[in-house]
């Protein structure tokens, strides 16, 4: 894509200084985060819509907007009944007008790839949920995703469909880079298939995937290392990484940062451009022992670029988390749905949201029309 658009009025303020991310150049610090809104076709194509909501972030001056998870293949991958997928041609197709209207808009875009695995509340493709091993996630369904009830009891994957599941998330990076992403970001987080091997309750495998923390993090790796292959010599590669979950709240690492070490070294191992972390705190302590947060530990352990998330929409906050160097870029959620020209209100020193409107999730997820609006 062309240079960004300088970010006049900011001299000196680190959120309007550009940054290098994976070879893909930022015009400031501030990224849309991924965030779930169900509002594909029910086949999973994406519209006008979704262009009219992507592309109002990148109008506000999110340097870079990252899609909501994106399922990959036409297997158990997809968790949401009208969530957009990139499984097929078809799809990625349908994604080439939104990069477009972003890339118009000034921002670069990168598409969020998910399996949900035992997570998943509905797939039209297939009965049923997998998982490392046949033990449900905690909690219940969330009912602004269309889900009720708990989680049911996933079917155990075996070493085969663990390849084709690795094969699923290049061929969606493929159609990510053809549809004119500017990078992927592989979902290992909050308890979605990746972060579910991670996780040592949900993992009771006794193979290469399962039993120490080298093997639980070896799949989200393997997928790494096989969408590199795919795709990493021409666009952006990096993956997201959390300790809690959508249904375990209050999940942490039992290893505590021993367990950050092996999960940050082995992850940059693999080559990966940069990592994204996601708590519900970006500035507390990842542990209860110690004062690093996760976001620090990240970038203490891989050296990599570090996208962070969680509870930023304060700019004083997005402004600590950058000064530290615990990251580079901060990624909005809740403080960009409040208002999704954050970065040029912040920019301009004008006030800020610091709540949403109480009908952004409700009764469901997805986007309204109000959102659309210019």
């Amino acid at each position: 894509m062309t240079d960004p658009t300088p970010q006049p009025g900011a001299t000196g303020d680190l959120l309007y200084t550009p940054f290098d991310l994976g070879g893909v150049r930022l015009g400031n610090r501030t990224a849309l985060a991924p965030m779930t809104r169900i509002s594909a076709t029910e086949d999973g194509m994406v519209t006008d819509r979704n262009a009219r909501y992507y592309t109002g972030f990148a109008r506000g001056g999110f340097a870079l907007v990252i899609t909501e998870g994106v399922y990959p293949d036409t297997e158990h991958s997809q968790g949401y009944l009208y969530q957009p997928g990139l499984a097929t041609a078809a799809q990625g197709e349908a994604w080439r007008p939104v990069v477009e209207a972003v890339h118009a808009a000034g921002s670069a875009m990168f598409a969020q790839l998910m399996h949900a695995g035992a997570q998943s509340q509905g797939n039209r493709f297939r009965q049923g949920t997998v998982g490392p091993s046949a033990v449900a996630p905690r909690g219940e369904q969330l009912s602004f995703y269309r889900g009720s009830g708990p989680y049911a009891t996933p079917r155990a994957l075996d070493a085969r469909e663990l390849a084709d599941i690795r094969r699923g998330f290049a061929d969606a990076a493929r159609r990510a880079r053809a549809a004119g992403f500017d990078g992927v970001e592989v979902h290992g987080a909050n308890g979605y298939l990746l972060d579910q091997f991670l996780t040592d309750y949900l993992n009771r495998r006794e193979d290469g995937h399962g039993g120490s923390v080298e093997n639980r993090v070896r799949l989200a790796a393997e997928v790494v290392d096989e969408v590199l292959q795919a795709v990493g010599s021409e666009i952006a590669v990096g993956i997201r990484v959390s300790q809690s979950k959508v249904s375990d709240f209050h999940h942490r690492w039992a290893g505590g940062a021993e367990e950050a070490e092996i999960i940050f070294t082995t992850l940059a191992r693999t080559g990966i451009h940069f990592l994204h972390t996601t708590e519900h705190k970006a500035l507390e302590p990842a542990f209860p022992t110690g004062t690093e947060t996760l976001a620090e530990l990240a970038k203490k352990f891989s050296g990599l670029p570090v996208i962070a998330n969680g509870d930023l929409g304060d700019p004083e906050s997005a402004r600590t988390v950058l000064g530290s160097g615990a990251a580079d870029v901060v990624a909005l959620g809740k403080g960009a749905l409040a208002q999704r020209d954050w970065p040029h209100r912040v920019r301009d020193g004008l006030e800020v949201a610091t709540e949403m409107r109480p009908d952004t999730l409700g009764p469901l997820a997805d986007v309204k029309d109000w959102e659309l609006a210019p």
